[in-house]
């Protein structure tokens, strides 16, 4: 089933969009074709000029979508005021699965670098969709566990080698924008939770503690209580 025609209409011909459908996503891997046709239907598509904030930090989340079209920069503000770079999504791009698994706030702002187009769910629209088809959330439970263990489980894995150079582009860019040049690299007061680095990288926390551990034990990063050095020889 295309279920591109209804992004492709909202856009235009004027934006590129991402082959990327929402139902090729491996949150919803396993669906049965009516399950698929009622995502579809109940997809909300959301346009955004450049400059517009899709979520603000601090507020609760309550949305996931793919990013059908532009690029959003993800910014956090820190204690003292200073404003960090974290990441920059783009069209293809997934974020908000952890809207269902736990009560959280969004640790980012959202900024769209110019016209974005979204297709996802708001928690409410989502749990009235898996009312009317409970399978649905039979699916993605069992999708959500197996995401878990597949990064958890499996270190020597590739899927954990992604999961280390995501989280380590990430905490590039805290130590490009927030960091300073020390005796043996560049060097930052931590500044992020595990839950802020799991909603960055799209992973679990446990998965989070993982990747770092494994970071840390292939000298990709130092940490000494909440001041994180990234080695000159390994900075991206």
């Amino acid at each position: 089933m295309a279920m591109g025609c209804l992004c492709e209409e909202l856009a235009g011909k004027d934006i590129d969009l991402s082959s990327v459908c929402i139902g090729d996503l491996w949150i919803f891997a396993d669906l049965r074709p009516e399950e698929m046709e009622a995502l579809a239907r109940g997809a909300l598509r959301k346009m955004y000029d450049r400059g517009r904030t899709i979520f603000m930090q601090g507020d609760a989340a309550k949305e996931m979508f793919l990013l059908k079209a532009g690029r959003v920069k993800l910014s956090k503000v820190m204690e003292d005021g200073t404003e960090i770079t974290l990441d920059i999504r783009k069209a293809g791009d997934f974020l908000g699965e952890n809207m269902l698994s736990e009560d959280i706030e969004y640790p980012v702002t959202a900024w769209c670098l110019e016209k974005t187009l979204l297709c996802g769910f708001d928690k409410n629209g989502f749990e009235q969709i898996v009312l009317e088809h409970p399978n649905i959330g039979l699916q993605v439970i069992r999708n959500l566990s197996n995401r878990i263990n597949w990064l958890t489980t499996r270190m020597g894995s590739m899927s954990i080698t992604n999961l280390e150079d995501r989280l380590y582009r990430v905490l590039s860019n805290v130590a490009r924008e927030h960091g300073a040049k020390g005796s043996k690299g560049f060097v930052i007061q931590f500044p992020l939770t595990h839950e802020d680095l799991s909603f960055l990288v799209g992973a679990h926390r446990v998965s989070i503690t993982r990747a770092m551990k494994s970071l840390r034990e292939s000298g990709k990063i130092i940490q000494e209580g909440r001041t994180l050095t990234l080695p000159f020889e390994n900075f991206q």
